[in-house]
């Protein structure tokens, strides 16, 4: 950790102090913003920052709160969970957490406001091998895919998983197991990235709501706290930021991707409400 992000919590503080007038930021709800990684975890974290423009929050963390440690080792859920009991009062924390009995219980507890935001399998199975192959060299994936003859045999791996030579990655249906217990669970704002990118307004609307929710009423009028949330979103400033479209998943998978991931993922479409069915 280098000086910048040690000094960090200090200087944003402080700005907030100055921005808020008060030492004290315990009045708004804890929020915390959850995801899958490559779901647009990172478009999220801008709304999240900008939610520090509109009500008394210090800052969003830098780090997110993560299952599986940049190495590829999967935490405890006691080390999960201290992560988020010590995300201090008034900043808002950010990650990507599974439902576990521990984690919905404290990231549902009463006033808190927590999202999850999810995409279309298909669109997150083509970030996840262009993120991993061409902009991640430390990615637990990275070899194994550059070992592969092209993109499209990459996919069909990300499709049905590995399991071989020490390399490790669960399949497509697996893989979406998190989502699905997240969905199910009551008090959790459930959010679709593709709602970002086509209903920006009702779903930051929807975000709003959760927070009025708690009983905490905005300092600022509805209109105004919008247009600022819808202002702090800019995608191609997020540093994992590629192609950000919704159904890019059309222009890579071939008939045999899609044969391949009907296979494996069963009726995870339907059941996540991108497709009526399996003919497609």
């Amino acid at each position: 950790m280098n000086w910048r992000h040690l000094v960090r919590p200090y200087v944003k503080t402080a700005q907030a102090m100055l921005r808020w007038r008060r030492l004290k930021f315990n009045e708004a709800p804890p929020i915390f913003g959850n995801s899958k990684p490559k779901s647009g975890s990172h478009l999220l974290w801008q709304v999240l920052n900008g939610f520090t423009s509109i009500m008394p929050y210090k800052y969003v963390e830098a780090e997110p709160v993560r299952t599986i440690t940049r190495e590829g080792r999967r935490r405890t859920a006691e080390e999960i969970l201290g992560d988020l009991k010590r995300i201090p009062c008034g900043v808002i924390g950010w990650g990507y957490v599974e439902a576990t009995p521990e984690n919905v219980s404290f990231l549902t507890s009463r006033g808190r406001v927590t999202y999850f935001l999810y995409r279309d399998p298909r669109d997150l199975l083509v970030s996840q091998v262009f993120y991993a192959t061409e902009m991640h060299e430390e990615h637990g994936m990275h070899a194994y895919y550059r070992s592969l003859p092209d993109f499209g045999e990459r996919l069909k791996a990300a499709i049905i998983g590995v399991d071989q030579d020490g390399v490790r990655m669960v399949g497509v249906r697996q893989r979406y197991e998190a989502v699905l217990a997240w969905l199910a669970t009551p008090g959790v704002c459930c959010l679709r990235y593709e709602d970002f990118i086509q209903r920006r307004q009702e779903t930051l609307s929807a975000m709003l709501d959760e927070v009025e929710s708690t009983g905490y009423r905005l300092p600022l009028p509805r209109a105004q706290a919008l247009a600022r949330l819808m202002e702090a979103i800019q995608p191609k400033k997020s540093r994992t930021f590629r192609a950000g479209k919704v159904g890019a998943w059309r222009e890579h998978f071939t008939e045999e991707h899609k044969r391949l991931f009907k296979d494996v993922a069963g009726d995870l479409l339907m059941q996540l409400g991108y497709e009526q069915s399996n003919d497609w």
